[in-house]
């Protein structure tokens, strides 16, 4: 069944790679009658029913790559695309304008409110306090999130409910906390509003707000990224949702993933007084330059575009020193090596340019994705459960030749 919206439908891009061919053989599947193509408003080129590609992929009339169980996963969250972000075919970086927690609702119900509202209870909120003080002082802030997770949920004892009015209204309750635990704000702030009390030692100054809101939106959700894939797999066990954040918060925990912007932060630090001489440096000492190219995008990052733009704008009050600073490299290694910068590269900026510790973009990113990890694991517990048990090949010593 073709619906209006695209649900349940692949673009020839999609139906190809499923396939393991070139979209040329999608259409002359087509022509022999083993798929039916579709024209929707508004998408280019066919689309096709996913049904019917997973049938033709069983198929030995197809040349198919290798699938398991994690190619397999339908989600209907986020799509990227032609270099854009979509967030349940809307487009993020038009949400990013938007209240965090109203995007956060839509991503995981398909709703878009304007008024909603996460609740913080502020007995908890003060354990959570009381519980990360007691972390040694130079501990970092996905430290402490990971603290304030698992201390949250040992007072929600119906947190094993995996159903979908349970897991958005635990999902809500969770962010609040969470971010009113890392600061010292009132519980009743907006989640975006304690998270700038936490990151900001003079949260009065409200400039920076607009931008903040708009990093948590844009790195709220991004695919099946490593920490995503390992929600899902806990999700699919029946962990409840707290135990399926942890989960994406240890995969995260890595220079690969969360901490991906501490090398750009630490180079842009470098690069504010001489940026030429900064990357004179780092080409010189025959390393790339981070926060540059990205493993899905060709020639552009929506995310980075965006928050650099917003910051950019005076009226947001960046450091213009940090800006153009950011932009100087920008303009020379965009100009040498064909490349853009990526959300990393705009985090640390955004970073540098408020005078924030050197591991907010990891917090933001961490707070921010527990909205994509929601929404994945909302889709995981109307699966199948047990749905990964990956077959490995055992390479190791043979039986009998002790």
């Amino acid at each position: 069944m073709t619906h209006a919206d695209g649900r349940n439908m692949l673009t020839t891009a999609q139906a190809a790679a499923r396939l393991g061919v070139k979209p040329e053989t999608v259409y002359a599947y087509v022509s022999r009658g083993l798929l039916t193509s579709t024209r929707l408003t508004g998408v280019r080129g066919s689309v096709f029913d996913v049904d019917e590609v997973e049938s033709l992929a069983g198929r030995d009339t197809a040349r198919r790559t290798d699938i398991g169980a994690v190619e397999r996963i339908r989600t209907r969250i986020t799509l990227i695309d032609d270099g854009h972000l979509y967030y349940r075919g809307r487009d993020a970086v038009a949400l990013s304008s938007r209240a965090f927690e109203s995007v956060a609702h839509f991503v995981w119900t398909g709703e878009l409110l304007d008024e909603v509202h996460f609740h913080a209870d502020s007995v908890v909120v003060q354990r959570c306090r009381e519980a990360t003080r007691l972390v040694s002082p130079d501990c970092r802030s996905i430290d402490r999130i990971r603290i304030a997770v698992d201390i949250a949920s040992t007072y929600r004892p119906m947190r094993f409910d995996t159903g979908s009015t349970s897991v958005v209204r635990e999902a809500g309750q969770l962010l609040a906390t969470v971010a009113a635990a890392l600061g010292g704000g009132s519980s009743e702030l907006s989640v975006v509003e304690s998270v700038w009390a936490a990151i900001k030692s003079d949260s009065s100054n409200p400039n920076g707000l607009a931008v903040l809101q708009a990093a948590l939106v844009l790195m709220a959700d991004h695919g099946l990224a490593a920490s995503t894939l390992g929600v899902r797999v806990a999700a699919s066990t029946r962990a409840n949702l707290y135990s399926a954040v942890s989960a994406g918060l240890g995969c995260i925990d890595g220079p690969l993933h969360g901490s991906a912007a501490d090398p750009v932060y630490r180079f842009l630090t470098m690069a504010i007084d001489d940026p030429i001489g900064a990357l004179a440096t780092q080409l010189r000492s025959g390393e790339r330059v981070p926060g540059f190219g990205h493993v899905i995008y060709t020639d552009r990052d929506p995310r980075a575009e965006e928050l650099l733009r917003l910051l950019r704008d005076p009226a947001h009050g960046a450091d213009p020193v940090v800006i153009a600073a950011a932009d100087t490299i920008i303009e020379e290694v965009s100009s040498r090596f064909d490349t853009f910068p990526n959300s990393d590269f705009a985090l640390a900026t955004f970073t540098l340019a408020y005078g924030l510790e050197s591991d907010t973009p990891e917090m933001l990113f961490a707070l921010a994705r527990i909205v994509g990890w929601t929404a994945h694991a909302l889709e995981e517990y109307d699966e199948a459960p047990l749905r990964f048990r990956v077959p490995g090949i055992y390479t190791g010593t043979r039986p009998g030749t002790y």
